[in-house]
């Protein structure tokens, strides 16, 4: 792996040495004002050095700390606009290239997952990354037959590089906390933190690759390239040209935000049922729009496995709230361990803790914008707000966990792209137990 520049040690150590207690306190402390309690005593140059420090940090090391910085950066709508700016640079900024690799470094990788004869099976191949991320970097080349391929290295050592980077960010995750309003960090640190790990499997990767591109073969919507070639920490796949999200985000036309924003929302929803996999990695820098229009798919590191699609009680529960039938998804919620035994929140506030996922479904077109993001996020991290002590006591269950993360992610994502799009027709299309055609929901 490349140097670490020592500035990022010294913070990433500063960080993890904090006692867990007063990282607690500093973290209810900012989330407090952040929610509005003391907000016009916080100045903009501490939300901009507290940005600086954190995200320097999850930049600038290869492993676990980028890694995760991507995986948070799909909830960067929902920071509210008078912080956002240096939150939002610096989380953009962790989707960009890292420091690659030199030749020499790269041409024994090539060596060790392909043989010393490697080269033969190229026309050319550019010792120059074209792109470096968080444990690997991509070259390319062009493969015997004349097809134009990416190729995919791990860095040497980032095994142990990304348990090392993702303890010590277990360690100050409740600092973490202040990036995403009203959510509890340590559950989505723990389950980032697995399907993090399950990127250094470039085997199964591959495979995961593999299964996408078979199900999307020739369609009209997506482009999953194909694998040529695979070893253990390299994946040779096919080039795909495109404009990425991150620009469209950025500076792209109403009609490719609108375009790009309907393919993402239909890919979260249709994958389960139709691959039996969740592309479980929603950030901006893993997809294109292609000149044709189609949504091309270009990392499968975090895949969730769901043979059976999405459980249907998502379906299900989503079209009670639709026709406002609280007393049913008090009990489906509760049979399914949403709501602990012993408890009995208001019926009423449930119903409005489920507005994020429901209100977009209520019209036949919705327009997801960062402030109707910022909006839900307020509500949920106003500690004194009586939804926010709710959600405090409402349970998770493991199994959930990851999908509830993947849909606030991608909608998270879609805010971010200021996209249009007709999500009742997509969710009503795919989502098991919202397909009954007589009920409010569709009408």
């Amino acid at each position: 792996m490349a140097d670490i520049p020592r500035g990022a040690l010294n913070r990433t150590a500063r960080l993890a040495s904090l006692p867990l207690s007063a990282a607690g306190r500093a973290t209810l402390g900012l989330g407090q004002r952040l929610a509005g309690r003391d907000r016009d005593q916080i100045s903009s140059e501490m939300q901009r050095r507290t940005a600086e420090q954190l995200f320097e940090v999850l930049g600038t090391l290869k492993g676990g700390a980028m890694k995760f910085g991507q995986a948070l950066s799909v909830y960067e709508a929902a920071i509210p606009d008078e912080y956002a700016a240096p939150y939002r640079e610096a989380l953009t900024k962790l989707q960009n290239a890292a420091p690659p690799m030199p030749p020499e470094t790269v041409h024994k990788i090539m060596a060790h997952q392909f043989g010393t004869g490697w080269r033969s099976r190229f026309q050319e191949f550019d010792d120059t990354a074209a792109a470096a991320a968080s444990i690997g970097q991509v070259h390319r080349g062009i493969w015997h037959d004349g097809r134009q391929v990416a190729v995919k290295l791990q860095y040497p050592g980032a095994d142990a590089a990304l348990r090392s980077d993702l303890d010590q960010l277990f360690r100050v995750a409740p600092l973490l906390g202040m990036v995403i309003p009203g959510t509890q960090i340590r559950p989505l640190v723990a389950e980032l933190r697995d399907r993090i790990l399950e990127e250094l499997d470039y085997a199964r990767e591959a495979d995961n690759q593999r299964q996408f591109a078979a199900a999307y073969t020739d369609d009209a919507n997506f482009l999953v390239p194909r694998v040529v070639a695979s070893a253990p920490k390299a994946i040779i796949g096919e080039w795909v040209d495109g404009i990425s999200l991150n620009k469209i985000i950025a500076g792209g036309t109403t009609e490719q935000r609108n375009r790009a924003g309907t393919l993402l929302a239909e890919l979260h929803f249709a994958a389960p049922q139709q691959v039996g996999l969740l592309h479980a990695d929603p950030h901006p820098g893993n997809y294109m729009l292609t000149e044709d229009g189609r949504l091309a798919v270009i990392d499968f590191g975090s895949v969730a496995r769901v043979p059976e699609g999405t459980p249907a009680i998502i379906g299900r529960v989503t079209r009670m709230a639709l026709e406002g039938r609280a007393d049913l998804v008090m009990a489906a919620l509760r049979e399914e361990g949403f709501i602990p035994a012993g408890y009995d929140p208001d019926p009423e506030l449930l119903m409005d803790y489920l507005v994020p996922f429901i209100e977009p479904l209520r019209q036949p077109e919705f327009h997801f914008t960062r402030t109707w993001m910022q909006a839900q996020a307020a509500r949920m991290s106003n500690f004194s707000s009586e939804e926010s002590k709710m959600a405090r006591n409402l349970n998770l269950p493991p199994s959930y966990l990851l999908i509830h993360r993947v849909t606030l992610g991608s909608v998270g994502v879609l805010c971010q792209l200021d996209a249009t799009a007709p999500f009742r027709e997509i969710v009503t299309r795919f989502l098991p137990g919202l397909d009954e055609p007589d009920t409010p929901a569709h009408a």
